[in-house]
């Protein structure tokens, strides 16, 4: 049979609509969890095993300064809590940790400012719900952080829900290609997320999208490089960057210089042939150890620093260690073999425009450790993520529609949007359903921040302060 007629959009409406007899969209309130068994505190723990010992005490440190903190650097804990949550059996997809703080802008490869997701560790196909219900949960907890009061929450909460809700819609009536050509342009787009915005609003944003611009290589290179001995290198700022130089002793450091030298030759296998010429013309002068943000500290992260032609011409990269994705354990394995490949192949199918240089590794250099899997990025692409525990009220309502959008945008490249728009509907069934699934789940989160804090305090669990 011939599939992809005139008639195949309706009859994958019409199955998403019948979906809500098993699973009705009132059901997504639902946060049932077993108190008995539920301990987010050793799964925590069970994260720490294979991280680098030193630095587990700055991640513990950094989830506990606060309940939005610790939302961030929980996506394991979450993706547990959410197996036992309703389901229609759709999969798109999945960002794996879509909370709001994993939204802002980038530079694309024209160098305009787009509006995307930008953290892909634990992408995996799933569930669409379980990323919806992660953006929603973090917008209560970042407005709880903010201060905000029930009625503000409820009012960007739902706002993110009409949006994707509406979104999947649009992206259902659209041909294929359009859809996978949609995106947000960051400075184009702003008037129509933003309508309300007051003069001294605007100038602000403008500001910040200036700032974000600005943060290329070159403003990398001002900020964290220095000159020694004559020639550029990346700047100690220890515990957060550790050069290898430092890292090591002598012995030791041209072993390692030269297995990561060695690690890039193999990342430039894995990009496209023009730009292994455009990688091709910049050489390798210095690496260090990097720590990076909350969910991630720990692991093992480098960046390195490349000079092209002359002393204004670098290049930083970001070497970062890919772990198995949180979701894996209710999700299923993915299907690709190298962790690192796993996050650039999810990347490039959820983001409207993604890093020319992304790629992957694989390190089986390393003497008496196991095999692991590396992704490669800039570490500078003129990224911006608003501060979500900060943003005014009008902000943060705006923000959370802007990702309801972007989310839907994702999953629409992915997904069945036929079937996933049949089943949304046009009523606000979803919308209540997960406003209350929002709050729960925001009762939940400070109550399990609470208890790393306790931890912490009797000694179970070592921290360093954030």
């Amino acid at each position: 049979m011939i599939v992809g007629g005139p008639e195949a959009p309706a009859q994958a409406a019409r199955r998403g609509t019948a979906a809500r007899a098993h699973v009705p969209r009132s059901s997504h309130a639902r946060l049932e969890l077993d108190d008995t068994r539920r301990d987010p505190l050793r799964i925590i723990e069970a994260q720490a095993a294979d991280r680098l010992p030193e630095l587990v005490p700055l991640r513990h440190g950094r989830m506990a300064a606060s309940p939005w903190a610790f939302f961030r650097g929980a996506a394991a804990v979450m993706a547990a809590d959410l197996a036992h949550t309703p389901a229609t059996g759709l999969r798109v997809q999945l960002c794996g940790d879509a909370h709001a703080g994993n939204f802002g802008g980038f530079a694309g490869p024209d160098r305009r400012m787009i509006f995307d997701l930008n953290d892909f560790d634990e992408t995996l196909p799933g569930a669409w719900e379980w990323d919806l219900k992660r953006l929603v949960a973090s917008v209560a907890v970042g407005g709880r952080e903010r201060g905000l009061d029930r009625n503000r929450r409820t009012e960007a909460i739902g706002g993110a829900v009409r949006e994707y809700q509406g979104a999947m819609r649009d992206f259902a009536r659209m041909r294929t290609l359009d859809v996978w050509y949609a995106k947000l342009d960051v400075e184009q787009d702003v008037d129509r997320w933003a309508p309300e915005l007051s003069k001294a609003r605007r100038a602000k944003l403008d500001r910040e999208i200036g700032k974000a611009e600005a943060k290329d290589n070159v403003r990398a290179f001002a900020k964290l490089a220095e000159s020694v001995d004559g020639s550029p290198r990346i700047a100690a700022a220890p515990p957060l960057i550790v050069p290898l130089r430092d890292l090591l002793p002598n012995g030791e450091r041209a072993e390692a210089e030269d297995r990561l030298l060695k690690l890039l030759a193999a990342y430039r296998d894995t990009l496209a042939p023009d730009r292994e010429h455009l990688l091709d013309g910049y050489r390798p002068v210095d690496f260090a150890r990097k720590v990076v943000g909350v969910g991630s500290v720990g692991t093992r992260d480098w960046i390195a620093l490349l000079m092209g032609q002359g002393d204004d011409d670098p290049l930083f990269l970001q070497i970062k260690e890919s772990t198995r994705s949180a979701l894996e354990p209710f999700a299923g394995r993915s299907d690709f073999a190298n962790e690192g490949r796993r996050v650039v192949e999810g990347q490039r199918l959820m983001q409207s425009a993604s890093d020319i240089l992304l790629g992957w590794l694989r390190d089986a250099t390393t003497p008496g450790e196991r095999p692991r899997d590396y992704y490669v990025r800039q570490l500078w692409n003129a990224k911006g993520t608003p501060p979500i525990d900060s943003m005014p009220a009008r902000g943060l309502v705006d923000f959370a529609r802007v990702c309801g959008w972007t989310l839907a945008r994702a999953h629409a490249r992915s997904g069945d949007r036929s079937a996933i728009a049949g089943y949304l509907g046009r009523g606000d069934h979803l919308e209540r359903a997960l406003v209350r699934f929002a709050e729960a789940y925001a009762d939940r989160n400070e109550r399990d921040h609470a208890a790393l804090v306790a931890a912490v305090r009797s000694g179970r669990i070592a921290a360093d302060p954030a």
